[in-house]
């Protein structure tokens, strides 16, 4: 179902013939979701299903459903002590698999007097860096051995997607113990080389604070803690990467230097120059993501992608609180491995992956890529007038 939503029927409302003694309905749900390729799925009282389909929500052409059907779908995969927990609290988080396909996350509430579901399917389908059309250097980051490395970006620049194919990078090349801490679980991994142990918030385990709490009694190599929200979690993957390991973790920023300043505004102003020297030491690369519509046959979207990699002189402008110069860095030490995203732009206008009035909405500075297009333009009429 690529072209729209609702040209993939659903399963139809359960009957009393169909939930007694077979798979619980729900599943034959999950089953037209994978087939649809759809990412969420949703039920409230009285309105045909919804799915999302590439980040668009839309009604499939499934009857309605009542509440007490619903209801009575979500109670089948609930035990005894989940259907008390929702009983008193009107909302329940758990989680639900198919033997040998994907896994599913599921938000049980009520609305309006009513039961409503919203289901989160948790694909075992890893894009590789090549799929993402990721820089190389994203691989070299990947085959760091320890230390801290962020990924920043808005909701829905692809930062999960990216870290995934990282970890899936290590789990075929590395023996090693990778912990995953999420809420909640993005992607599914098998083992390959690697042991790979997800817990799911919520699900799994209380909270970060537990989670984080026994993390270094799990015996970890490769750690992600999904979602940097709090100065706990910083200081726990600070803490992780000064120990000899590679942490992976997700920030909301937009560029290198402002994902530094997020992570310093979670502490107080008296603990920030500790923080500085930890990062000046222990940081071995941010990676910031935006997304855009790619104008190639068979790709939806691309990754314009700013890189700031660990150097001497990325250390010392850490360490002496000149943040604000590390993209004027960034932008002359193309040479060892970073890139801005202006060039990141350049470049995918250059492989036909995107519209230039696309990039000029995204750059930075829509001056600098436009000299730097009077270039290639003069080589390729027409370029500049897309």
């Amino acid at each position: 179902m690529n072209a729209s939503a609702d040209s993939q029927p659903l399963p139809p409302p359960p009957g009393a013939d169909e939930t007694a003694g077979g798979m619980p309905q729900l599943e034959k749900y999950f089953r037209a979701m994978m087939k649809a390729g759809a990412s969420d799925l949703h039920f409230k009282a009285d309105t045909p299903p919804h799915i999302r389909v590439n980040t668009l929500i839309r009604p499939t052409r499934s009857e309605p459903l009542s509440g007490a059907e619903i209801a009575a779908m979500a109670q089948e995969i609930m035990t005894p002590a989940q259907r008390e927990y929702f009983a008193h609290h009107g909302s329940l988080d758990l989680a639900h698999e198919l033997p040998g396909a994907d896994r599913f996350r599921i938000n049980i509430y009520r609305q309006r007097g009513a039961v409503s579901v919203a289901v989160r399917r948790v694909t075992r389908n890893i894009p590789d860096f090549d799929a993402l059309h990721l820089p190389p250097a994203v691989k070299s980051i990947a085959e760091e051995h320890n230390g801290l490395v962020l990924l920043s970006g808005p909701t829905g620049s692809g930062k999960s997607t990216t870290i995934a194919a990282m970890i899936e990078h290590i789990n075929r090349t590395r023996p090693c113990h990778i912990v995953t801490i999420e809420d909640p679980i993005e992607y599914l991994y098998d083992d390959k080389k690697a042991l790979i142990n997800q817990r799911e918030i919520g699900i799994d385990v209380e909270n970060f604070e537990s989670a984080l709490k026994y993390l270094m009694r799990e015996d970890p190599d490769v750690v992600l803690i999904g979602e940097m929200r709090d100065r706990e979690t910083f200081q726990a993957a600070l803490q992780a990467s000064e120990t000899g390991h590679l942490v992976f973790g997700t920030v909301h920023a937009s560029t290198a230097a402002q994902t530094i300043g997020r992570v310093l505004d979670l502490f107080d102003p008296g603990s920030r120059d500790l923080v500085r020297q930890s990062l000046a030491f222990n940081l071995r690369a941010i990676l910031c993501q935006k997304l855009l519509p790619a104008i190639r046959e068979g790709v939806d979207r691309v990754p314009a992608v700013e890189i700031l990699r660990s150097t001497p002189s990325v250390r010392q402008l850490l360490e002496e609180r000149r943040d604000a110069e590390l993209s004027d860095l960034i932008r002359a030490s193309e040479r060892d491995g970073m890139q801005s995203f202006t060039t990141s732009l350049l470049q995918l206008i250059e492989s036909d992956f995107v519209d230039p009035k696309v990039a000029y909405e995204a750059a930075p500075n829509v001056d600098e890529l436009k000299m730097l297009l009077k270039g290639i333009s003069a080589s390729r009429p027409g370029l500049m007038g897309r």
